[in-house]
């Protein structure tokens, strides 16, 4: 079995080496007149040059080939399922839930094959939005390699794992655990089968720790479980290796005669990172106190995105309904489940699936949810046990695609039916 190493922190600055090529760093200097072993210094901007210090990222890579050496890009055509824009079905306000989106059975579909576009708001051309999307696959990719000129990917898996590789090394993430592969970074990955799981990609900004307010300095997703890969490379020459380039929403193809992955070492603070979700400390109220992830806007308090989990814990309010309350949302909000039940839909709502509330469309616990209760001895009680869901939370209002809307055939007709029972309890 493969072993993994990483460095600890959120928005750390790393510096890392492959041990095969002690030194490879220069120390000193970014970009030296010849650096050790021959190699190219590269620098990889996540922010503008002249950004705040507190916002400016930026890694330098010392790699055997500079990723300049490929062919012109063209047209990337496998993939059939990735939305170009979001205006292509008529709009849609109501509740939405789908069933468990189909993983491949026939053929070989790779990670980028199997990219779906679920929904989404705004344009990447313009620097603002958002798009969700389900990755449904059964292949590894060979001699392939894909980077996000849009924008940030945060990946869940749901089914399967996923063994990437990245400029910056590798890394492992099942399920429980998310990683986020930001602007640019190339990276490949490896499953074992059938594969699924979510994408909440950001176009505006990159992803942060929420502040914490009145909850004091600790809480919800601490630095230290942020873990990011340890320099390794491959020297790698072969007779077509593909660059995959997703960029203003449509896939292109470069070739090149070497894998991408030949970064020996590597310093800065613009890395990729995984989390488990597990541990996450969980404190009770509104949704919001839930949000692993946030990715701001220009208005304070409000979100491009959030990323947000219902995890197990201990609920034990007094003389409070304990579940999610019926609401109308300013946000829309699209749920998903990793594994388990969701409390407040314990019936149609599955794990693979997913659910999408626009803004100010109603929505909330059904009956039986509502029943329970509203009747329960409110004793402390452990909730969620054995489950996992997210949202992702936007300010944007999103359009849903023709494939999440028609193609996939997932969309559940009858989940407005889960709330036709709720009775008239009103008595004078």
């Amino acid at each position: 079995m493969q072993s993994y190493k990483y460095q600890s922190g959120f928005g750390s600055y790393f510096s890392s080496e492959d041990p095969r090529c002690p030194d490879a760093l220069p120390k000193g200097q970014n970009s030296p007149q010849k650096c050790a072993y021959g190699l190219y210094a590269e620098q990889l901007s996540g922010t503008a040059f002249t950004a705040p210090r507190h916002d400016n990222c930026l890694t330098w890579f010392y790699r055997i080939r500079p990723s300049v050496v490929h062919s012109p890009f063209t047209r990337f055509e496998k993939t059939k399922h990735l939305a170009r824009h979001y205006d292509e079905q008529f709009p849609n306000p109501n509740q939405l839930r789908w069933k468990p989106f189909d993983m491949p059975t026939v053929g070989k579909v790779d990670f980028v094959e199997g990219l779906h576009t679920v929904a989404g708001a705004g344009d990447p051309k313009s620097r603002h939005g958002i798009a969700i999307h389900v990755f449904l696959c059964n292949a590894s990719m060979e001699n392939r390699a894909f980077y996000n000129s849009d924008g940030d990917f945060l990946i869940v898996p749901q089914h399967g794992v996923l063994d990437i590789t990245t400029e910056f090394g590798k890394m492992s993430v099942k399920p429980n655990e998310i990683c986020v592969i930001q602007q640019g970074m190339r990276f490949s990955v490896n499953v074992t089968g059938p594969t699924r799981g979510y994408i909440l990609e950001v176009f505006d900004n990159h992803f942060k720790l929420p502040d914490l307010g009145p909850i004091g300095a600790n809480g919800l997703a601490n630095k230290r479980d942020f873990l990011t890969p340890v320099a390794w490379f491959e020297d790698k020459e072969v007779a077509r290796y593909e660059i995959v380039s997703k960029y203003q929403n449509a896939l292109f193809v470069a070739t090149q005669k070497h894998s991408p992955f030949d970064v020996v070492a590597w310093h800065g603070n613009f890395v990729p990172y995984k989390y488990d979700l597990a541990n996450f400390m969980v404190i009770n109220s509104d949704p919001s106190i839930f949000t692993v992830l946030t990715c701001p806007s220009l208005k304070p308090g409000t979100a491009i995105a959030d990323f947000v989990i219902f995890p197990p814990r201990w609920s034990v309010q007094e003389h409070t309904f304990r579940p999610p309350y019926y609401h109308r949302n300013c946000m829309s909000e699209f749920m998903g489940l990793i594994y388990g039940t969701y409390e407040a839909k314990e019936g149609g709502f599955q794990a693979g699936g997913g659910s999408l509330h626009s803004m100010m469309t109603p929505h909330g616990p059904d009956k039986q949810c509502f029943e329970g209760a509203s009747n329960a001895v409110l004793a402390p009680q452990r909730v969620a046990d054995g489950t996992q869901a997210f949202m992702f939370e936007s300010s944007l209002s999103m359009a849903v695609t023709k494939w999440g809307e028609e193609t996939c055939q997932k969309l559940d007709a009858k989940y407005y039916e889960c709330w036709q029972g709720l009775e008239k309890h009103f008595k004078m």
